[in-house]
């Protein structure tokens, strides 16, 4: 009796791991995005997809260069990436997509005339030689992408200009640094008759600590960005949400999310279900133990909102526009 009644304990928690394994991994855990294709072993990061999630572009940095790469979703798999058209040459980064797909705008440290040296940048109170950036726009064309066009300077008024994100109604959110230069700033860019109105910083984001890689949903009605805001035990994700003429107060995405490590540059799927974005987390399954990308450096990994609480509408104190 007591050896068939451990066989049928034993039995049943075989079964149950057994159906737990089968249920997938649980709802608010992030999972690597692509590993060993897109998420490899440099740093990836800022994916931006076609509007129908079947291309993306992202960035691919070994520390001192930067490139955008482009993949295509086939038959379930995505596409070894390669060098999109336009990039290459310089140090070119956080590409991101317009809702509609007619235009990507994206970060490169090249010179606004295209000829001299890469652009110096000042920012977290140092200097980064050729590390600087503005803001470029390359539209898509039904032959190709078309030539970069560098923003006009009431955006590009900084040459640490970085993490661009488009709102529907062509509206521009980025980041760059404040006045000293020891802390980044989100801001937002008002397009409006064919132009963009003078940038505004958001009332979330007042300069006294530092945010970055703005995540705007297309209709504006919610944004994830990073920040080393308390409790923030590295760069954190956070999201606010608008309400009515102002915002909500930034909510912490929670430590089921946000890693002890850096977690950042921020993106949203298509229909702004799922949050994508770079951490520098190590997968603690027994299958990626060796992988060369499981190594420590920026992969991307996703998440779907609903599974996140912070990221559930309810009442919160707004921040004053």
């Amino acid at each position: 009796m007591r050896a068939r009644l451990l066989s049928l304990i034993l039995w049943s928690a075989c079964a149950a791991y057994a159906a737990a394994a089968d249920a997938g991994p649980p709802d608010g855990v992030p999972q690597v995005f692509a590993p060993g294709v897109i998420s490899g072993p440099e740093h990836d990061a800022a994916p931006a997809f076609s509007p129908d999630g079947r291309d993306v572009w992202f960035s691919r940095s070994d520390g001192r260069h930067s490139t955008i790469l482009e993949s295509r979703l086939e038959d379930g798999h995505w596409s070894v990436p390669h060098t999109a058209s336009f990039s290459g040459r310089w140090s070119d980064q956080e590409p991101a997509m317009s809702p509609d797909g007619r235009f990507l705008v994206f970060v490169s440290n090249r010179p606004a005339d295209g000829a001299g040296p890469a652009l110096d940048g000042f920012f977290m109170g140092k200097s980064f030689p050729g590390g600087g950036g503005n803001l470029w726009r390359v539209d898509r064309t039904p032959g190709g992408w078309g030539a970069p066009v560098r923003l006009p300077d009431v955006v590009n008024a900084d040459a640490s200009t970085f993490a661009p994100s488009v709102a529907a109604d062509g509206s521009l959110w980025f980041m760059h640094p404040v006045a000293d230069g020891r802390r980044f700033r989100l801001y937002r860019a008002q397009w409006r008759d064919g132009r963009f109105e003078s940038p505004r910083p958001l009332p979330f984001s007042d300069g006294s600590i530092t945010d970055v890689d703005p995540a705007v949903a297309p209709d504006e009605s919610f944004v994830v960005f990073g920040s080393s805001r308390a409790p923030a035990r590295d760069m954190d994700l956070f999201i606010a949400f608008r309400e009515g003429a102002s915002w909500s107060a930034p909510r912490h995405l929670g430590e089921g999310v946000n890693s002890a490590g850096s977690d950042a540059e921020a993106r949203l799927s298509p229909d702004a279900r799922t949050i994508y974005f770079s951490s520098e987390r190590r997968s603690a399954a027994s299958a990626d133990r060796d992988a060369d990308w499981n190594n420590g450096k920026y992969n991307i990994w996703r998440v779907e909102l609903a599974d996140c609480p912070a990221a559930r509408r309810g009442a919160s104190k707004p921040a004053s526009s």
